[in-house]
């Protein structure tokens, strides 16, 4: 299946409906991801675009570091939705805020179609115990939003084989109102969480697919 059908499907299991491709992805995104010279050209230029990000995020998107996330296999859309935000400011860090207005925006969108074309390296669990009840806790608190396999969609994360200690980090964030984690449905989540429910939900997303 390819990557953009494999997003429509995953949109399609998340809203409960029959969605036609166009209307699931960018008119952008899905023109260069149905053309294979188009594609290749995007992720060609994407990977040295992206040059810098490797440090942290690594070569294909495959984070070099536990509390940094996993771009690798993201919905197209989605990071580059996310790109934009760092550089108009409506999400803000010191280091990424700075590294993103400087790039031109063609390069931040041949960017996100580069790591949205990476497989993403699903890890062992730090504490292999907790993957059981992690799987039960994504069924009943994420799986709605973000898809029984955890791909995400064009506005919403890929959760599956995001890296463990971002995830917690992240939880942790949504919990006690951290301005740039401010999302009333995720905050809500998050705050019916506790500490080991969100240790075991991280155990489990790292190993998916």
């Amino acid at each position: 299946m390819s990557f953009v059908w494999r997003v429509c499907a995953g949109l399609a299991l998340i809203l409960g409906t029959s969605l036609a491709c166009a209307e699931a992805v960018n008119p952008r995104i899905q023109q260069v991801m149905s053309s294979p010279d188009a594609l290749q050209k995007a992720q060609h230029d994407g990977k040295k675009a992206a040059a810098f990000c490797a440090n942290c995020h690594g070569n294909t998107g495959n984070s070099t570091y536990d509390y940094i996330p996993n771009l690798a296999g993201q919905h197209p859309g989605y990071l580059f939705n996310q790109i934009k935000k760092f550089a108009d400011g409506r999400r803000q860090d010191r280091f990424m805020s700075g590294l993103i207005k400087a790039m031109k925006d063609e390069d931040r969108f041949n960017m996100a179609i580069y790591y949205a074309n990476q497989r993403v390296q699903a890890a062992r669990p730090p504490e292999p115990d907790l993957v059981a009840r992690g799987r039960q806790l994504y069924s009943q608190e994420c799986k709605s939003c973000h898809g029984e396999k955890g791909y995400g969609g064009e506005n919403i994360a890929r959760l599956a084989g995001q890296r463990p200690g971002y995830l917690v980090g992240a939880l942790g964030k949504y919990q006690n109102g951290i301005k740039r984690r401010a999302d009333p449905v995720m905050s809500s989540v998050a705050r019916r969480l506790q500490v080991s429910d969100i240790a075991a939900l991280a155990n489990y997303i790292v190993t998916m697919k």
